[in-house]
């Protein structure tokens, strides 16, 4: 049966429906660039992951977050349950795992899940970070009581696993994609979302 995935002009369409805040749009587009980056560097070794998939997965992950400012509401879960109810399920499980996957298995295996959750985990509002960076700032934004930092700590050390074996096979370090990422001209893909939102907006 063939994976339903949403075009990147559905996921705007999507994205510009939600209204969401323009910093979490520049967010989503930057955890796209990384996801899709790495996508495309680990099918040039044996892997086989889902590029359409993974790409429009990153740009949806916070499709929910918004408005979650609102409601409180969680959401990864309600992210995934927004786009399994518009017909695209194998996108919502992707979205609801973006946080904190179901699994840790041992050992690692790579799918598209796991790009996603380690593409978010590595850019900070627009700019890719080290998985240092983004746990000092996720620490000091959540990790107000003992409980929750010991939490957010052993799943930082699940990720850090996840981020050896993603460069296991790779030509680059997680060093190396900060500078590569970081240093690309974003402006056509910003310029391409915006012309996506007139577009919609003349329509509307």
């Amino acid at each position: 049966m063939k994976i339903k995935i949403p075009t990147k002009a559905q996921c705007y369409q999507m994205i510009s429906k939600m209204k969401m805040m323009d910093h979490i749009v520049v967010h989503s587009l930057q955890v796209c660039r990384v996801a899709t980056f790495l996508t495309e560097h680990l099918n040039k070794q044996h892997y086989r992951l889902n590029f359409d998939l993974i790409q429009s997965a990153a740009l949806l992950h916070d499709i929910t977050k918004t408005r979650s400012f609102k409601t409180r509401e969680d959401h990864a879960l309600t992210g995934g349950e927004y786009l399994t109810d518009h017909g695209y399920p194998e996108v919502g499980d992707l979205v609801r795992q973006h946080v904190r996957l179901d699994e840790y298995p041992s050992p690692i295996t790579l799918g598209e899940v796991e790009i996603i959750n380690y593409a978010d985990k590595r850019v900070l509002h627009d700019r890719v970070v080290s998985l240092e960076e983004r746990l000092a700032y996720i620490l000091g934004k959540y990790g107000k009581i003992a409980e929750h930092r010991q939490r957010i700590r052993q799943l930082w050390e699940k990720t850090k696993e996840m981020e050896t074996e993603i460069f296991r096979t790779l030509t680059f370090s997680p060093d190396d994609l900060t500078h590569l990422i970081n240093s690309e001209d974003r402006s056509a893909e910003v310029r391409e979302y915006q012309q996506a939102c007139r577009s919609i907006s003349e329509i509307g």
